[in-house]
């Protein structure tokens, strides 16, 4: 079973959801900002994980090159800008912001940006 996962990302914190490809919501994790344990988490899904989405904040760049650093974490960095135009879709926490990106992820629309 392919997994999609979206992380909600702030300064100190980072919110997990991750979600299957017919929507069911798997599990999430809220997580201090820290590499090592955003991996643990993800470790049991690494394998099923098809695409990880972080938002385009100022501070993504630890989480997606760490991530991407410890291979087989396919990373998406998510246009915020660009979602805004399905903001009347979310609900406005971090959990539900976290599965709404894991979630435009699996219907393919995910605004992403340019990570080079």
């Amino acid at each position: 079973m392919k997994l999609m996962a979206g992380m909600d990302l702030h300064s100190n914190n980072v919110m997990i959801g991750i979600v299957d490809l017919d929507g069911k919501r798997i599990v999430h994790q809220k997580l201090e900002c820290d590499l090592w344990k955003v991996a643990e988490f993800l470790k049991p899904y690494k394998k099923r994980l098809e695409k990880v989405a972080v938002e385009s904040t100022y501070n993504w760049y630890w989480l997606v090159d760490g991530l991407s650093g410890q291979g087989s974490y396919p990373m998406v960095l998510a246009n915020p800008a660009k979602i805004e135009q399905y903001s009347g879709l979310k609900h406005g926490d971090d959990k539900s912001d976290a599965y709404h990106l894991a979630d435009l992820l699996r219907l393919g629309i995910l605004p992403d940006a340019d990570l080079g």
